[in-house]
C-alpha cells in the first residue's frame, strides 16, 4: 500500500509531542509539510497559511488537524472542500453542530473525516469494553486532575470562549466512557467554577446517571499541582473495574486487562486507525463526548472562582 502524505495543521505542543513521533513510526503515512504562522519542523516543507498550503501541495492527501478549536471549523471545511481526507483532535469543534456538518461535507466530498478521540485508544480499553459489556452498572466514580500549566503552558485559548476550560481533560474522560460502557448516561446537575477573569471552567463538579438510574460522580480540576490524576471506578453487580492513568492500567477484580498486539501508543494507534479508515473511504465521527461537554455548560451552576493568571 503507498504511503498517504499529510501534513500538521497547527504545530503546537500536541503535534510536536504526539503526532510528529506517530507520523515518523508510521508506515501509512508520510509526514510531508506543516501549516503554522510560527512554528515549524526541521526539514519538513512549511507553510504559513492554510489556503496556500493547498494550492501549493495537491499531492498531500491528508491533513491532521491540531490548531485551537476555535478555528478549526473553518480550516477542516476548507481542507475537505479541497479533496483532503482530516483528522481533528479533540476536541473536534467548538459545537456539536460544527462536526456534524463537517460530517456533512465530508460525505458529499467522498472524503475521510475522523474525531480521533485519544483516550479511546489507550491499551487497556479494548479488554475494559469487553468486560463490562455484559455486566449491569451500579456506580461510578471519576477523578480527572491534572495542572493545567504543565499541559497547557501559556495558552490562553483553552480559557477563551469556545475553549472548554477544565472539558478539555475532562472530555477524555467522556469519550472513554462513552466508548466502553454498555449503557447511556445523562447529566443532572454541575458546577462549574469559572475564574472571575476567564470564560470558561477551571474545575467541575458533576453527576450523571446511566439510563439504568446508576449514579456517575465526576471530578474535573485544571489546578491540581500534585499527583496527575486520571481515574475511574466502575462498580458493576460481577465486581469492580478500576482504571488508572487515563487507561494506561486497566484493572477488574484485580485481574489486569491488556490490549494483545496494541501498538505502542494511542497516536500509534489513531493513525493506523485513520490509515484504515482512508483505504476503506469511510468516515469515523464520534460526537457523544462532546455533547456530554455541551450538557453539563447547559445545566451548569456557575461559581466564581479567583482570577487565574499563568
Amino acid at each position: 500500500m503507498t504511503a498517504t502524505d499529510l501534513a500538521i495543521i497547527g504545530f503546537g505542543k500536541i503535534a510536536r509531542e504526539q503526532h510528529r513521533p506517530a507520523l515518523e513510526a508510521s508506515s501509512a503515512f508520510n509526514f510531508a509539510a506543516t501549516v503554522d504562522p510560527f512554528n515549524t519542523a526541521e526539514g519538513i516543507a512549511a507553510y504559513k497559511d492554510v489556503t496556500t498550503f493547498l494550492a501549493e501541495r495537491p499531492e498531500v492527501g491528508a491533513v491532521a488537524l491540531c490548531t485551537p478549536p476555535q478555528v478549526r471549523f473553518a480550516v477542516a471545511r476548507e481542507a475537505l472542500l479541497a479533496g483532503r481526507h482530516v483528522l481533528l483532535e479533540k476536541p473536534p469543534g467548538t459545537t456539536v453542530s460544527e462536526v456534524m456538518t463537517l460530517q456533512r461535507i465530508a460525505k458529499e466530498q467522498g472524503k475521510t473525516l475522523f474525531t480521533a478521540w485519544h483516550s479511546q485508544f489507550a491499551p487497556g480499553i479494548p479488554g475494559a469494553r469487553d468486560w463490562l459489556s455484559d455486566r449491569k452498572i451500579t456506580a461510578i466514580t471519576v477523578t480527572w486532575r491534572e495542572d493545567v500549566r504543565r499541559w497547557h503552558p501559556g495558552q490562553d485559548w483553552i480559557f477563551a470562549p469556545g475553549g472548554t476550560g477544565v472539558f478539555d481533560p475532562g472530555i477524555n474522560a467522556y469519550s472513554i466512557l462513552t466508548y466502553i460502557l454498555p449503557v447511556g448516561l445523562y447529566t443532572t446537575e454541575a458546577a462549574l467554577e469559572f475564574p472571575e477573569n476567564r470564560d470558561t471552567p477551571i474545575a467541575a463538579q458533576l453527576k450523571m446517571l446511566t439510563e439504568e438510574g446508576a449514579p456517575v460522580d465526576l471530578d474535573f480540576d485544571f489546578r491540581e499541582t500534585g499527583v496527575q490524576t486520571w481515574d475511574m471506578r466502575i462498580e458493576t453487580d460481577r465486581g469492580v473495574m478500576e482504571l488508572s492513568q487515563g487507561g494506561a492500567t486497566i484493572t477488574a477484580d484485580g485481574e489486569v486487562l491488556s490490549a494483545e498486539g496494541a501498538l505502542a501508543g494511542e497516536y500509534d494507534r489513531i493513525y493506523a486507525r485513520f490509515a484504515e479508515l482512508i483505504a476503506a473511504g469511510e468516515s469515523d465521527v464520534d460526537v457523544a463526548p462532546f455533547r456530554h461537554v455541551a450538557d453539563a455548560m447547559m445545566l451548569g451552576r456557575r461559581v466564581q472562582t479567583e482570577a487565574f493568571e499563568w
